[in-house]
């Protein structure tokens, strides 16, 4: 099944602390949209003003990903693209980890821009004999 981001609101959770919360629209055939009818149940299954089933979620999965079935039955965002770039990213470290997590965030998030290298400033060198 797909989601697509609508929007965000914040909320106080269970500790009175803010938090955010993203809502997704779901789509997919009628199976598996009565799949997860059933699997969110009348407590917590919701739609849209359009008659779209949402999902809602503290932690951001991008502007659109995939849900998958898990074990239990629930489901849960596929997150495997975003833990491949962690890893490789982890992996390697310094400036390659680096330019890895870069080019890696900017294909999951379909960022239009391109990433841009930060450079340090040029360290000036002392010439010999120049010391003063």
């Amino acid at each position: 099944m797909k989601i697509k981001l609508i929007r965000s609101y914040r909320k106080l959770n269970k500790n009175g602390q803010p938090t955010t919360v993203f809502v997704y629209a779901v789509s997919g055939d009628d199976e598996q949209l009565a799949a997860y009818k059933e699997a969110q149940g009348l407590d917590h299954y919701r739609e849209s003003d359009d008659g779209e089933p949402l999902w809602f979620s503290t932690r951001c999965v991008g502007d659109s990903g995939s849900l998958i079935t898990t074990s239990k039955g629930t489901f849960a965002p596929d997150m495997s693209e975003f833990d491949k770039a962690a890893s490789l990213a982890s992996q390697y470290g310094g400036n390659l980890g680096q330019e890895l997590a870069r080019n890696a965030a900017a294909g999951l998030l379909k960022s239009s821009a391109p990433a841009q290298a930060v450079q340090a400033p040029a360290t000036p060198k002392a010439e010999k004999g120049l010391e003063g």
